[in-house]
């Protein structure tokens, strides 16, 4: 049984990685998913793929760089389709070069990182709400970073503009929860995505995967699932919640990595 059947949703940013998977998760489970997009010739091919695979899926607008694609994005969804049932908001970007630690990163993309990261979610979820209030129930998941709770040594604005997503996120889920619309985060930790690996070196993954008690990377679907769970009445009880999907990450003691391959070298 499909757990989306009639079902209506959004995923911006859907065109690859957490995104794509996410999209095509949802779709695999009934629901109409609209990939927010900025090239239409990307969704296009996703569109293509969902079908083929019995989905369905259509394109609309969206460009991080033009914030009020993210209140028309909503709004062309919902006019079109008479409702609005899910919200991925997946959208999330940082500038490793300039966003470092708090003395050294600059300034202006501090407040830059900040001001996109947190009103690409802030402002479909105020164009989205009404709609899913309207019809007495809809689902918003945010895409938040295992680094919103862990500090990090650097890439501080991507790291306290997630945390503040959580923060709103438990917001919404408290203010709008009597009008049937439940609010959830998804933490991602180290994900293998083609972005992620890219900029990624052996040595930097071998080092992380150490304070993995899971110990491999993540994939998007992984992600995807956990999406799945919160966008589908599974979780109809479930709202508020800042879901960690990270293999265990920064879960045990700060030795851990030392002291699993102590216990693993006695073996």
């Amino acid at each position: 049984m499909r757990k989306l059947e009639n079902k209506v949703a959004i995923v911006t940013a859907a065109t690859k990685g957490i995104g794509l998977a996410s999209a095509e998760v949802l779709a695999e489970n009934g629901a109409l998913v609209y990939i927010a997009a900025r090239s239409e010739e990307l969704a296009k091919e996703v569109i293509s793929n969902i079908e083929n695979k019995g989905g369905t899926a259509k394109f609309v607008y969206f460009n991080a760089r033009e914030p009020q694609t993210y209140t028309s994005m909503v709004d062309t969804v919902a006019e079109a389709e008479g409702r609005l049932d899910i919200l991925v908001n997946n959208y999330g970007g940082t500038n490793p070069r300039l966003d470092r630690d708090v003395v050294n990163g600059d300034t202006d993309e501090f407040f830059r990182i900040i001001q996109d990261n947190l009103q690409s979610v802030y402002l479909p979820c105020k164009a989205a709400i009404p709609h899913m209030a309207k019809n007495g129930s809809g689902s918003i998941v945010n895409i938040s970073t295992i680094g919103s709770v862990v500090p990090d040594l650097g890439r501080v604005a991507y790291c306290v503009s997630k945390a503040a997503i959580n923060s709103l996120t438990q917001n919404i889920a408290v203010q709008y929860a009597r009008q049937g619309v439940r609010c959830n985060a998804v933490l991602p930790g180290l994900i293998g995505t083609k972005a992620a690996l890219e900029n990624m070196s052996d040595e930097f993954r071998d080092s992380f995967l150490r304070h993995v008690p899971l110990n491999r990377v993540g994939k998007p679907e992984d992600i995807a699932k956990a999406v799945l769970y919160y966008a589908s009445d599974d979780s109809s009880y479930v709202t508020g919640m800042i879901h960690e999907v990270a293999g265990g990450y920064a879960l045990g003691t700060p030795q851990y990595a030392e002291f699993s391959e102590m216990m693993d070298k006695s073996k």
